[in-house]
């Protein structure tokens, strides 16, 4: 066999033994620890071969085996792993078909353009700090990477930049999609007043929040220990230490006695607006997630917004496309609790290499 039917060859097998239950790049990253033979090269190729069959969605799931299908993903992804083998085209693409849920997406999502953002690795995006913009620039011209300004504090760079090696400097900047820095548009913080980052994971938007206002009284909380480890290690990178952090299950009844001016609850779901990234998850998605994450949604806002104080505001936030856990839910809040939709909506960013979120403020 020749080096490229080897490749293609492991691909398959990777496929054929991977069952979404890690990460893909995790899943990856095992397999080729059991293979220590396969140089970074060999590494690099059947990774790009195996994405480029998830990237196809649900496209010809039925009627093409995998290997036509890595082909195919291959030849549509515009890969150069694609120079490498012949490929028939296909006289004809339904985008519908790479992603056939279009029927449950928000309002304000184009389904052929989201479904055809599948076939494009997206970004790698960073927000710039302490006016070092001018100086990230510097060093990514000296290190002869591509980049584009998209803002005075956004840059996105090919998504395989080795970032921390260019600017070892973690406090000039934080790695965070175009689309979850435009949340912060939301954020209208005043000093002094008490704010709650609820699913706060690693704490990007807090920091954002930190960066537009330094005085104001932040909490962070999450379910999980290791997750706010991870929060408190990338907090000291940035230079942040006037906080609070919590280990907390929003999920039932929160005590609490503290009050808030504003809550961030950056909810649970399906991550669909983030799948150019993870296209493996498409492969997986059952559309009842849809309403399983909306009603564990709709539970721990009701909680957390038990929390506000009179006249406060939640900013709801998710990583999803889908109307469940985007509209509904906030139609839900409006008609449960008395906040009101005060402004947000959807933020596509399937035409411009970014995520897709959803982000309202309501009071």
């Amino acid at each position: 066999m020749t080096r490229w039917e080897n490749y293609l060859a492991a691909a398959e097998k990777i496929i054929g033994e991977y069952d979404g239950s890690l990460p893909l790049h995790h899943f990856l990253k095992g397999y080729f620890k059991q293979h220590p033979y396969m140089g970074s090269r060999d590494r690099r190729h059947i990774s790009q071969l195996v994405y480029s069959y998830y990237r196809l969605g649900w496209l010809y799931k039925e009627e093409k085996s995998v290997q036509e299908r890595i082909l195919l993903g291959s030849y549509l992804c515009k890969t150069e792993e694609a120079d490498n083998f012949t490929i028939e085209a296909p006289a004809h693409i339904s985008y519908n078909d790479i992603f056939p849920y279009s029927e449950a997406l928000s309002p304000g999502i184009d389904p052929a353009a989201f479904a055809q953002s599948f076939l494009k690795q997206p970004f790698l995006f960073i927000r710039t700090r302490k006016d070092k913009q001018e100086a990230i620039k510097k060093l990514l011209k000296r290190a002869e990477t591509d980049f584009e300004e998209w803002g005075p504090h956004t840059l996105a760079l090919p998504n395989s930049t080795k970032i921390d090696t260019i600017v070892t400097d973690k406090s000039w900047y934080e790695i965070q999609d175009a689309s979850s820095q435009q949340v912060g548009d939301l954020f209208q913080p005043k000093p002094g007043e008490a704010w709650w980052d609820s699913c706060a994971a690693s704490g990007g938007k807090s920091i954002l929040l930190l960066d537009k206002e330094p005085k104001v009284k932040l909490m962070v909380s999450d379910v999980r220990p290791s997750i706010i480890s991870n929060l408190h290690m990338r907090f000291k990178e940035a230079g942040i230490r006037d906080y609070t952090s919590m280990v907390m299950d929003l999920t039932g009844p929160i005590a609490l006695e503290r009050r808030f001016d504003n809550i961030i609850l950056d909810a649970p779901c399906t991550g669909s607006g983030t799948w150019g990234r993870t296209p493996e998850n498409l492969s997986f998605f059952k559309k009842e997630q849809i309403k399983e994450f909306q009603f564990l949604q709709q539970s721990i806002a009701g909680n957390v917004i038990k929390l506000l104080k009179p006249g406060g505001s939640l900013i709801y936030i998710t990583c999803s496309v889908f109307r469940g856990e985007n509209e509904d839910v906030v139609a839900h809040l409006e008609s449960t609790t008395g906040l009101k939709k005060q402004e947000g909506g959807v933020i596509p960013g399937y035409e411009k290499g970014a995520d897709s979120m959803f982000a309202v403020r309501l009071s």
